[in-house]
């Protein structure tokens, strides 16, 4: 999925080591999120209510 977005990693990853489980999210017309130690993976799409509901904003 190639676009115009930034990925970014949650304050909570504890950092760049190699044994980290941390996912990355981008912000673009849907929410997009991924795996921080697979980039070039699988990644999965929210629509932005859907996400907002996830993380609990109402």
């Amino acid at each position: 999925m190639a676009g115009d977005f930034t990925w970014r990693k949650s304050s909570y990853s504890g950092g760049d080591e190699v044994d980290d489980n941390c996912v990355e999210v981008a912000f673009a017309q849907v929410v997009r999120v991924r795996d921080s130690k697979n980039t070039a993976g699988p990644e999965l799409s929210f629509s932005v209510e859907a996400w907002q509901g996830f993380i609990g904003v109402r």
